[in-house]
């Protein structure tokens, strides 16, 4: 038996084996010994990491001592204990509000992504649709009088006026501000803005007039970031060249030209003055509108001058005894809003061409647009004190899709914010005509019944008007009556939310609809020219209205550089034939047993359109359309405050009828696709002509020049002289 002590007596040890077996034996001695110090390594490894960790706690309990006792030399007590908290608090607060501001300036900034110098790269001459000159855009810098050759008088007058410590401060001017403040607190109104003049540009190039918390934040970081890219010279001179000056002007230069006739280097210190102070409100100061308010202000500037110690008393007693003259021009009212909007239009053309001193012809008729313009002002002087309403937008689009009239806010000089194509508002009950072309498109018909009850889409519940509800009812009785909860039932179980999104995309809806369920009943902001856009399909037969503002982009060597005609693409088909007509059957219910009555045209000219009124009644619009135009009309505040319960049915329809009057004033009229008996029969015209005067804004009358006979013969001409090959030089030059 095996000796559990003496492995050598076990079997395969034995004395036949032994003397070979040695040297196995110290072999495995070696194999004994080699994990030995393997474990001798392994403990010095995990000595020597102990020790390594607890040195280095050692040493930073050390070093948080000696900042300790390093940082007790600064511990304070008692009152200045307190002082110092409350800096800290500040300093953090401060930090927080920093990131917040940063935060909300994000959306600004996006706008410094792009070329914003872009839009001095152009010098743009825009004519009418008769050829006639109405204004001009743009600035080439390269031809633009460099900051150091304009008259001393006038960089001073404008620093005297609008930024005195202009080259001291970083884009925003604290103690400027604070005094404003406390002026404005002493006066108890405004009178003494505290922007700056780096503030100011921003605000010409990247924003709105809008009054907000949000957009005076965004204007400070935008001053700030101008700072840090421009030169003050670069800043001042292109304040001088982008400011609107009024009379259709933009820049020093241009209002030299249009007011005095002369060069910005030659004018003098009366009219450096008198410039000068247009940067305030241009509209109030403009010297070919009020020459006496004009040289009123004038001489404020010049009194600016002497107390921000620029010049003496004696040096401005001339200009004050001798004050500037302006060349007497007709009063010319320049579509300003409709000019920025085909502006931007030339610049999204630009890439067809590389030409940027360019003669364009528009598409805006000056009498149809002088008349939505007096339409848009005359509701609001008789109508917006008692609705509470101080602002109003219109558009009005030709079949076709020419775009003859635009009318972006009361008054351009105050703010040239441009509310037809770039403010965002919610469009109430006149977007509910999206959903119903889904419901036409989808195989209803005007005679389809749906019930009006309460509904619920999750936790949200539309009402109707007055909360009351009808019952089982028809599609074109519910849109006539602008039901809420009809809409809502179609989206919620016949059609979704998706496919009315869809549709207003097709139609001409270019702001992005939100993909919200309460949409139906038009919570999704967009813009009066969107309205318009879509709202001209119906007319056109369910194609696409193909909105524009340009004809024709020439050189001045009279080359056609794009032409809409030759360079777009013909219309889609967006709404079938049948849906097309369906809408129109239901639309011109609206002006006669509907929503909309006002709105109803003179002359038996059969009207079609949706009225729309906002929560609280923020909005008011009536978009509406005969077969001849389409017009959106929109009224309310920029703050958003409510309304004095005004409805698309009031001031917006009144609105519309009094401007699409006019524009039917002596055309052919053209019926509206799948109405029964569209045009008015001469005992409409003889009874409208018979009838009293209804009330509301007094009709405009469009003067006639010429008979509809002699104005469709002279149109024949035209188009077949349009069509016509150019005559060769030689035969011109042979006929001289």
């Amino acid at each position: 038996m095996q000796d559990p002590d003496n492995p050598g007596n076990g079997p395969g040890n034995g004395p036949e084996n032994g003397p070979e077996k040695r040297p196995g034996k110290a072999a495995n001695e070696a194999a004994e010994k080699r994990p030995a110090k393997s474990r001798h390594i392994l403990l010095r490894i995990d000595s020597w990491i102990d020790s390594t960790v607890w040195n280095a706690g050692f040493r930073a309990a050390e070093i948080w001592e000696d900042i300790t006792i390093f940082f007790r030399r600064f511990r304070v007590r008692g009152w200045k204990r307190m002082v110092f908290e409350l800096a800290g608090e500040g300093l953090t607060l401060g930090a927080a509000g920093s990131v917040l501001l940063l935060v909300l300036a994000q959306p600004a900034f996006e706008a410094t992504k792009e070329d914003w110098r872009n839009r001095g790269d152009f010098a743009v001459t825009f004519t009418d649709r008769y050829g006639n000159v109405i204004g001009h855009r743009g600035v080439i810098h390269q031809n633009s009088v460099p900051i150091d050759e304009l008259p001393d008088s006038l960089i001073k007058s404008v620093l005297a006026t609008e930024d005195r410590r202009f080259f001291d401060h970083f884009g925003i001017d604290f103690i400027g501000l604070f005094r404003a403040m406390s002026e404005n607190a002493r006066a108890g109104e405004v009178v003494q803005g505290g922007s700056t003049l780096t503030q100011q540009l921003a605000k010409n190039l990247f924003l709105s007039n809008e009054r907000s918390i949000d957009r005076k934040v965004t204007e400070a970081f935008l001053a700030l970031w101008l700072e840090a890219n421009l030169s003050k010279k670069e800043i001042l001179s292109t304040y001088l060249d982008r400011a609107y000056m009024g009379g259709g002007t933009f820049g020093a230069a241009a209002a030299a030209q249009f007011y005095f006739g002369k060069n910005i280097t030659d004018v003098n210190l009366a009219e450096s003055a008198m410039l000068a102070g247009l940067f305030k409100a241009p509209a109030k100061y403009a010297p070919h509108v009020n020459l006496p308010a004009a040289r009123a202000r004038a001489n404020e500037v010049l009194t600016n001058l002497v107390q921000s110690g620029l010049m003496t008393e004696g040096q401005v007693i001339a200009a004050r005894r001798n004050p500037a003259t302006v060349v007497d021009r007709n009063e010319v009212e320049s579509p300003d809003f409709f000019l920025d909007w085909a502006f931007d239009e030339v610049q999204r053309l630009s890439s067809r061409f590389h030409q940027h001193s360019l003669i364009v012809r528009t598409t805006i008729d000056m009498g149809i647009q002088q008349a939505a313009e007096d339409s848009v002002e005359t509701s609001l002087r008789e109508y917006g004190e008692a609705y509470h309403a101080k602002q109003g937008a219109m558009v009005m689009i030709e079949n076709g899709g020419a775009v003859r009239a635009m009318v972006g806010g009361r008054d351009y000089g105050e703010s040239q914010f441009n509310r037809a194509s770039r403010a965002l508002r919610q469009p109430g009950s006149s977007f509910k005509v999206y959903t119903y072309a889904v419901a036409m498109e989808s195989g209803m018909t005007p005679q389809t019944t749906i019930v009006d009850a309460p509904i619920y889409w999750g936790n949200w519940s539309p009402h109707n008007y007055a909360n009351r509800y009808a019952g089982r009812i028809t599609l074109e009785t519910a849109i006539a009556q602008s039901i809420n909860t009809v809409p809502v039932r179609l989206a919620k179980e016949k059609l979704g939310i998706q496919p009315i999104r869809a549709m207003a995309k097709n139609l001409g809806v270019e702001t992005p609809i939100r993909d919200d369920v309460t949409i139906p009943i038009g919570t999704s902001e967009v813009t009066v020219l969107d309205q318009a856009t879509a709202y001209a399909t119906f007319p056109a037969g369910g194609y696409q209205s193909r909105r524009h503002g340009i004809t024709q982009i020439l050189d001045y060597d009279g080359d056609v550089l794009y032409d809409f005609d030759r360079d777009e693409p013909a219309p889609k088909r967006v709404l079938s034939e049948q849906a097309d007509a369906y809408m129109n059957q239901m639309l011109s219910r609206v002006p006669y047993v509907g929503t909309a009555r006002k709105a109803a045209l003179d002359n038996g000219i059969l009207t079609a359109g949706k009225t729309g009124t906002t929560q609280a009644y923020r909005d008011a619009w009536f978009v509406g359309f005969t077969g001849n135009y389409t017009c959106a009309v929109w009224f309310g505040n920029d703050d958003y405050t409510s309304t004095n319960e005004m409805t698309g049915g009031s001031l917006p329809a009144m609105t519309f009828k009094r401007a699409m009057d006019y524009a039917h004033q002596g055309v052919t009229l053209r019926a509206i696709p799948g109405v029964e008996n569209p045009l008015p029969s001469e005992k409409d015209f003889a009874k409208t002509a018979a009838a009293k005067p209804q009330d509301g804004l007094p009709q405009l009358i469009r003067p006639r020049m010429l008979s509809v006979q002699s104005t469709g013969i002279l149109k024949k001409l035209g188009e077949k002289l349009k069509d016509a090959a150019p005559l060769a030089p030689a035969k011109v030059a042979s006929a001289e």
